[in-house]
């Protein structure tokens, strides 16, 4: 970073596997573009990771771009893992869960907005629009056990892991992202049946106290899972465990039109990076079709952070001609790939959302 001025924001890029890349590059052109007419500079670089990497140099994520990551401003990270590169215990390759544990990325951001009303399967009948921040708890939970296997050839038992220390941070996390949105935060747990999350709740109510000004409330996640279905409409900030997490930002993004439109950012004390929710569908790898706009999108989230953080309005305001340009672009039908019905190149979404940039 930059001061006075001129500012400058240095990126690890980390373009990952299948149709990675490919959403990467339009990613980086809009960046680039807003840069510009914003007035500050961007230091973009790529390194290496995934299971192409893996495949091909014995490793899926080298300490060389361990330390790019920690050296920059933000890392944007495309999707990784390949159905058929696997560690030699046959797990998947995920190298991207690596690093929200290695720097602590407790605040797992998965926005979801109705960008496209024609793909949004749900209607109000009060005409308000689906926009809500779901907020995985990305470092513990559940996926503490991952790469083990515990039990026997009769069992097998995985513990789920909920800390006083991170769960404090996430919630203090999620009630100041609420005070910048409606000021509403649901927590989503299953304290009434698993003492972890009993935990979970008591730390969250003590946290709650000192935001007296946002609305504090409490879903089991099996109700959460069914109203996010009869009424996604009326929820603002939404936080939960990591297993939780995975699986209902999956379901939210079901309900504005699918993970080609659900930017993502797993945020620490000192470090974040930003990714598109989607995997990297292998099956369409090099057909020029992917839909880039999940991409889009997170750069425009980690655009949000850093001007935040850094307190610079060219930054916040750059995040936001991102968003207004996709929303132009798809409601003039420029932007539509195949994944929502359209027949957009994904090149051509990259070059959609730059025309609108600032119009």
């Amino acid at each position: 970073m930059e001061t006075n001025d001129t500012i400058s924001i240095s990126i690890a890029v980390l373009p990952g596997d299948g149709i990675g890349p490919e959403v990467t590059a339009p990613a980086l052109e809009v960046l680039h573009a807003v840069a510009k007419n914003r007035g500050f500079k961007v230091d973009a670089r790529e390194h290496g990771a995934g299971a192409g990497h893996y495949r091909d140099h014995g490793s899926a994520l080298p300490e060389a771009t361990v330390k790019a990551v920690e050296d920059a401003d933000a890392t944007l990270l495309a999707a990784m893992g390949l159905p058929d590169v696997r560690c030699a215990d046959g797990t998947e390759i995920v190298p991207q869960i690596d690093l929200r544990e290695i720097f602590g990325l407790y605040g797992g951001v998965r926005p979801i907005r109705a960008w496209l009303p024609s793909a949004v399967p749900l209607k109000d009948p009060r005409g308000a629009d689906i926009d809500f921040v779901l907020v995985r708890e990305s470092t513990e939970g559940l996926f503490v056990e991952r790469g083990k296997r515990n039990g026997d050839a009769d069992h097998a038992t995985d513990t789920m892991r909920v800390t006083r220390s991170v769960s404090e941070k996430l919630f203090h996390f999620s009630f100041q992202l609420a005070r910048q949105r409606r000021g509403q935060l649901t927590l989503i747990d299953k304290a009434n049946v698993l003492g972890s999350m009993a935990f979970f709740r008591e730390i969250f109510d003590a946290v709650a106290l000192e935001y007296p000004d946002v609305e504090a409330r409490h879903l089991y996640v099996d109700a959460a899972a069914m109203l996010m279905v009869q009424r996604p409409w009326d929820f603002d900030v939404m936080v939960t465990e990591n297993m939780f997490g995975d699986i209902l930002s999956d379901l939210a993004a079901g309900l504005v039109g699918g993970l080609g439109l659900a930017p993502s950012g797993d945020i620490g004390d000192k470090a974040a990076i930003f990714q598109p929710s989607h995997g990297t569908a292998p099956d369409i790898m090099g057909k020029g079709i992917a839909n880039p706009l999940a991409t889009i999108l997170s750069v425009s989230l980690m655009l949000d952070w850093l001007g935040r953080r850094w307190e610079d309005q060219r930054l916040i305001a750059g995040a936001a001609d991102v968003d207004a340009a996709v929303a132009k672009a798809l409601a003039e039908g420029a932007a539509t790939t195949i994944d929502l019905g359209g027949s957009v190149c994904t090149a051509d979404v990259a070059q959609a959302v730059i025309a609108r940039l600032g119009t």
